[in-house]
């Protein structure tokens, strides 16, 4: 439970709130590539951590990142003209190249001492991985970009949804980091069975335990947290344990443990205060989905269950289409495809939940972990230190995984993916 004042320390990323600026000190995932692939395609508004920019990719296929309003009269670059390596105001003409170089004002007489002068506030940008990624800190230099976990190399496939959620960052991360919730939200869709371990269909995930109320064990990393979810298997209960191990890369990536197929990622990224955009991602992995079949199988379809701008269709408005006679006949939610789930019950907290009136349990470990740890690291960066996972010793984001499996009891899940020489994984 935190106090009100504590909860809006954790939450605000707008203005010079410190979590925003926290936030901005790492690169941030502005949008997809998809959305602006092609070469003098139409710009795309870009709304992250409480401000708003123009993207475009100009002729010579470079992309550029711009604040939003045109610095001669504040008009919205978004509606500009993309043409002939530049994007072009529709109010007086003036034209701004990638790097915000102003190389044309068509308002301004021949002759005139603006012409040259003027530049626009650009911001570094980079391509992996699906995103497009950009240095929105005006402050500081540009570190050197960093891949992300879900994306060792540029030949691993990556699948990514998208859904703009009328909810606070915060929250969703909570739910993104609470394994608790499966067992009971999921549990039409990630079903128990015997199998070694998590394995993955296109109708269903599959889990090698009916265990509803794991214990919980967490440890601080360097880059954020990690915890386990111990649960007992169906097989081999008395001797070993079904784990299930979740990595937050702090600020914007949680990835959830796998199955035998691919490997599952979120990214969260504040729109504002109380708005957010989610990335489900399948990557990686033996049978990983393409993007079409991702969306399809989370009902997640771009023109079909979101619009164009990623608004999803199932709203509180109309109870998440919600179908209570599926639920008789043995539906749990009745609501169709994981993360729709999980955004039923996020928006119905309200836009930003009030953490001073919720009741915590055994299993909410991680949740404590993380509001303590992110309310920590934004007040360190508010007293001028350099912001959680920015200094040395680093640990490279490609090196860490999330894990699951069944293994001994005297296993430590904490030297998976460190030393699994003493790990004696089931069969």
């Amino acid at each position: 439970m935190l106090t009100r004042e504590e909860n809006d320390f954790l939450t605000k990323v707008e203005g010079d709130a410190p979590m925003g600026t926290l936030m901005r000190q790492h690169w941030v995932p502005v949008c997809l590539i998809e959305e602006v692939e092609e070469p003098d395609g139409t710009p795309i508004l870009v709304e992250a951590i409480g401000r708003r920019y123009v993207c475009f990719r100009d002729t010579d296929g470079r992309v550029g990142l711009l604040d939003e309003l045109c610095p001669h009269r504040k008009a919205s670059l978004v509606f500009g003209r993309n043409e002939e390596c530049g994007l072009r105001c529709l109010y007086h003409g003036w034209k701004f190249d990638v790097d915000g170089n102003c190389v044309s004002m068509a308002s301004e007489p021949e002759g005139s001492p603006m012409h040259g002068t003027v530049k626009h506030r650009s911001y570094p940008v980079r391509e992996c991985a699906g995103f497009i990624w950009a240095w929105l800190d005006t402050e500081k230099e540009a570190p050197e970009f960093e891949r992300p976990p879900f994306s060792p190399d540029d030949a691993t496939t990556v699948s990514i949804l998208k859904i703009r959620i009328p909810a606070n960052w915060a929250q969703i991360t909570e739910g993104q980091i609470d394994s608790a919730h499966s067992s009971s939200l999921h549990s039409s869709d990630m079903v128990p069975a015997r199998v070694p371990g998590a394995a993955a269909d296109d109708e269903s995930w599959y889990r090698p335990s009916t265990d509803k109320s794991p214990r919980m064990q967490a440890e601080k990393t360097s880059y954020g947290f990690h915890y386990a979810a111990i649960r007992k298997p169906m097989k081999k209960a008395a001797t070993h344990n079904y784990l299930r191990i979740t990595e937050y890369v702090a600020p914007f990536i949680s990835l959830i443990p796998p199955n035998s197929s691919y490997n599952v990622a979120t990214v969260i990224v504040p729109i504002n205060d109380e708005t957010s955009q989610f990335h489900f991602i399948a990557w990686g992995g033996v049978n990983c989905p393409t993007t079409e079949q991702w969306r399809k199988f989370a009902y997640a379809r771009k023109g079909v269950d979101v619009d164009e701008r990623w608004v999803p269709k199932r709203t509180m408005e109309n109870n998440f289409l919600q179908d209570r006679q599926a639920m008789k006949l043995g539906d749990f939610t009745g609501i169709q495809g994981i993360p729709n789930q999980d955004i039923a019950m996020w928006v119905s907290m309200g836009a930003r939940v009030d953490r001073s009136t919720d009741l915590l349990g055994s299993s909410d470990l991680a949740i404590v972990e993380f509001r303590r740890l992110m309310s920590d690291a934004a007040r360190r960066v508010g007293d001028g230190e350099p912001a959680i996972g920015t200094t040395e010793p680093r640990v490279p984001q490609v090196t860490i995984s999330s894990k699951e499996g069944v293994y001994s009891k005297e296993t430590d899940w904490r030297t998976l993916g460190v030393d699994e020489s003493n790990a004696n994984a089931a069969e």
